[in-house]
């Protein structure tokens, strides 16, 4: 995975946004959904995009995180709870508020990891929620 040149320290990345660490994380967990799909499929791109899409929308991202929410540090478990609370400048328009909230959390959560640079982690979550 690609990772910051320089990863940030903790300290700093817990002082973000965490609206910013989910801008962040979201575009790192497309990227993991749609390398796994590509290395692990011979469907055409059409569908590679119809299952991107599900697994990436805030009703997928919510799903996913119920499947690792348990392996959670407590680090981590308090990154998901600043971005899950943090004030959104947009609503979902196909997903309950519920949804919406966690999958915020969530991304908040992988951003953070990215950006501090501890990409295993990021690993071992992902590749860890296909098999709960």
């Amino acid at each position: 995975m690609f990772l910051p040149d320089e990863p940030i320290p903790p300290q700093r990345a817990k002082l973000m946004n965490p609206i910013v660490l989910a801008f962040v994380g979201d575009a790192v967990y497309t990227l993991c959904v749609r390398q796994r799909l590509a290395l692990s499929s011979g469907e055409r791109t059409g569908a590679l995009n119809r299952r991107a899409s599900e697994q990436v929308s805030a009703h997928g991202q919510s799903a996913a995180l119920e499947r690792i929410l348990p392996r959670l540090t407590e680090e981590e478990a308090d990154v998901f709870r600043r971005g899950r609370n943090a004030k959104k400048p947009t609503r979902s328009k196909n997903a309950s508020v519920g949804e919406y909230v966690r999958s915020t959390g969530f991304e908040a959560l992988i951003g953070y990891l990215y950006l501090t640079g501890q990409a295993a982690r990021i690993g071992e979550l992902f590749f860890c929620e296909e098999e709960v």
